[in-house]
């Protein structure tokens, strides 16, 4: 498994597709396919069979994957998308936003 700069929670922008320039939260991220599902990002329609779930059945919009390359954290002081650097501090793996310099909980 290779180590992404984007974890569950994280808040993105994201850079390049039909919803460019949106923000949100990340709500999972798959790791083997290095994708991640965004809310409110890349809204796909899905036609359904009536289940437990959903009784009506119907058409359901729901969030779909996107690669993480076309995602970038937000920067936690002004609120830009940025780049990251990882360091370790005291045997630990943190992430620090390239712009501010400031570490991304």
């Amino acid at each position: 498994m290779i180590k992404l700069h984007i974890k569950k929670g994280d808040m993105v922008y994201v850079l390049s597709g039909d919803d460019r320039g949106h923000k949100g939260r990340v709500l999972s991220v798959d790791r083997a396919k290095c994708r991640a599902i965004v809310e409110g990002a890349n809204i796909v329609t899905k036609a359904t069979k009536p289940s437990a779930k959903y009784p009506q059945g119907g058409l359901i919009k729901k969030e779909a994957p996107i690669h993480i390359s076309n995602l970038s954290l937000i920067d936690p002081k002004s609120g830009k998308p940025t780049r990251i650097a990882l360091r370790r501090e005291n045997g630990k793996c943190v992430r620090i936003a390239k712009k501010s310099g400031q570490e991304i909980k």
